[in-house]
Parts: C-alpha cells; sequence; structure tokens
C-alpha cells in the first residue's frame, strides 16, 4: 500500500514503490484532460513521476489514479496558471513531495470560437492570459529551479495555429503565435548563457481533446477540430520525445510540417485556403459533442473527461514522424549503451 502525505498546496499525495533511488520528475500544468493527462500517462509508463498541476480536483486526481496505473507516482496541485503566487505555491509542494523537477510541461490552454467583434474583451483577455501567460510563468518558474540545479527540460505545446491565424480563434490564434516567438528568445538567451537548460516547443495538429468542449463558442453550436485530427496519445508520445532531445521545434504530424512550410513558401495560397475555414467546417451538431459541451474559460469543468473527446471515429491513432523520431532515438541510445559497456 502507498502512503498519503499532506503538504502545502497539494490535496493529497500518494506515493508509492520506488524504482531506483533517483526518478525523474515531471510537472505537467493543464495535466487534468487532453494533451496534458495522455502526457502524464505517457510519462508515467517509463517510470517517471508525475506532477500535475490544473485548476480541477476530480479531474486531478483521476489523472493521479491513471498515472498510478501506468506505473509511475503522482502528486496533484490546484493551481491557475494565471495566478503567479498560486503555481509557485504548487510547483514547491511537487517539488518538495516527489523531488526536484527535471521536465517541465506547459500545456494548460483555452479558446473561443467566434467572429473577433462577438468575443468579449474580458474572454479574449482570459484565452491570452491562460495560453499565452500561463505558459510565460510556468516557463519562469521553470527555469528558477533548472538553473539553480543545473540542468533540465520545458517543453511548452504550441499549436500548428501559430504559423497561420485561423478564421473565429483569433484569441487562440494570437495567444500561441506569441507562445512560439517567446519560447524561441527564451532558447537564445539560454544558448548565449551556455546554459544546460533546454526548451523546446511542438506543434499538434488538430487533436481530438476535450479542447472543442471546453472552448466557449459564439457560433450557437460546439466546436470540432478541423481534419485531420488525430488522437492525443500521438501528441503526448511527441512531447515525450521532445523532452529527452535537442529539437527546438518538433512537429507531431505530417500535417503540421506541411503546413509550416507551406506558410512560408506560399504564404498567399495558405491564407487563401485558411479563409476557407468557415463556420461549418469549425462546428458541429453531432449529438454527443452537444452533450459535452461546457465552456470552462472562467471556470473549471465539474466532469472528469480524460484524454480523449468525443472525435475518436474520425481520429488517427498514430504520427510517422513521431514513429521516425522514436526509431532513431532508440538507434541512437542503443550506440551509446555499446559504447558505454565497451568504457
Amino acid at each position: 500500500m502507498g502512503q498519503f502525505f499532506h503538504v502545502p498546496s497539494v490535496k493529497r499525495v500518494k506515493v508509492g514503490k520506488l524504482h531506483d533511488s533517483r526518478e525523474k520528475v515531471v510537472i505537467i500544468t493543464g495535466g487534468s484532460s487532453g494533451i496534458g493527462r495522455c502526457t502524464a500517462r505517457m510519462f508515467a509508463s517509463h517510470q517517471w513521476k508525475v506532477g500535475i498541476i490544473a485548476r480541477g480536483q476530480a479531474a486531478m486526481e483521476a489523472t493521479a489514479q491513471d498515472v498510478r496505473e501506468h506505473g509511475g507516482i503522482a502528486a496533484i496541485a490546484e493551481a491557475d496558471v494565471t495566478d503567479t503566487a498560486a503555481l509557485e505555491a504548487a510547483t514547491d509542494a511537487i517539488i518538495a513531495a516527489l523531488g526536484p523537477v527535471d521536465v517541465w510541461i506547459n500545456c494548460a490552454g483555452t479558446g473561443i470560437y467566434g467572429r473577433f467583434s462577438d468575443v468579449r474583451e474580458d474572454e479574449f483577455q482570459r484565452v491570452t492570459d491562460v495560453t499565452y501567460h500561463g505558459t510565460v510563468n510556468g516557463t519562469r518558474i521553470a527555469l528558477e529551479h533548472m538553473r539553480r540545479q543545473g540542468h533540465g527540460s520545458i517543453v511548452n505545446v504550441c499549436s500548428a495555429i501559430a504559423f497561420h491565424g485561423v478564421p473565429l480563434l483569433s484569441s487562440y490564434a494570437g495567444a500561441k503565435g506569441a507562445v512560439r516567438a517567446f519560447t524561441q528568445a527564451i532558447r537564445g538567451e539560454l544558448r548565449l548563457e551556455k546554459s544546460p537548460v533546454r526548451i523546446c516547443s511542438v506543434f499538434p495538429a488538430a487533436m481530438n481533446t476535450p479542447f472543442f468542449s471546453h472552448a466557449l463558442s459564439h457560433m450557437g453550436w460546439p466546436a470540432r477540430p478541423a481534419k485531420p485530427i488525430y488522437q492525443p496519445e500521438v501528441a503526448a508520445e511527441g512531447i515525450w520525445l521532445a523532452a529527452r532531445s535537442n529539437h527546438s521545434e518538433l512537429f507531431i504530424t505530417g500535417t503540421t510540417e506541411l503546413f509550416s512550410l507551406a506558410t512560408r513558401f506560399m504564404p498567399g495560397v495558405i491564407g487563401w485556403c485558411v479563409s476557407q475555414l468557415g463556420m461549418e467546417r469549425q462546428l458541429t451538431r453531432d449529438d454527443r459533442a452537444v452533450d459535452l459541451c461546457e465552456p470552462t474559460l472562467f471556470q473549471p469543468s465539474l466532469r472528469v473527461r480524460g484524454g480523449r473527446g468525443p472525435f475518436s471515429h474520425q481520429a488517427r491513432g498514430w504520427s510517422l514522424q513521431v514513429r521516425l523520431l522514436a526509431l532513431r532515438m532508440k538507434i541512437s541510445d542503443a550506440i551509446r549503451g555499446m559504447f558505454s559497456k565497451r568504457g
């Protein structure tokens, strides 16, 4: 049986059997659903200790249970990423429970579907605060700890939308574009410092997550991802690989990579194509999606969602980019292992 420890800002921390004397620690913001929850499971399956920071207590506890079932050790801490003091306290509590943080993943984000003129100022500001400023806050806190300890890796979850804005998603597009530029700037500063700390952006395509059920819609119907759609486990594996690689930017799918290249070399064509993504292609009247619609812009979800959204019947479960990167890293690890044994 594991033991429960009560520490400040952490509701309940369960510690299971340790696998070695220094298991590695990952902290995930927005870890209670979607890509964040799948990423928690991914790290747990590799016997990492997982710290989860989010707003919804019940969903965090469900993610912690996932972590334990996949072989990891979990700690949860409730905080809004826009509240720097609360985020710092949550981080300190998780580190006290699990140990120094090796990887920090900024995964918290939220969105609004609607014409810019229909989105209220406070709604637009909230998307910017959570999606962009939340990433900034998490990065600042992670860097403080990682600089002191002399190692660490930060992964900022970006989006294909960072390369070109999409109609009806102006607040989210602006925030994700800012995340990409911010991460590039911090990467340059770390290189100037010759810091051992790494920072990387990952770019998922449209993912079948509860994001679309949680997004506020001013269009009369819930949002849906534009095709092609991928399962969030694909993004989770990409994040796992990014955290252990030297990539500065990692494309989770071929769709994202092609989109980024097209925006660079054919901006006019891409601009026209994106403008054709009207309401019908971004909204759904599917009964299940309508039933699951629960905007969480200003408050956490009252339901435990899990990693996936209601579009599994349309979603792909693998990505060639991720599989090739995984194969390359396995080969590199094997070669390093051979040389270390000879040494």
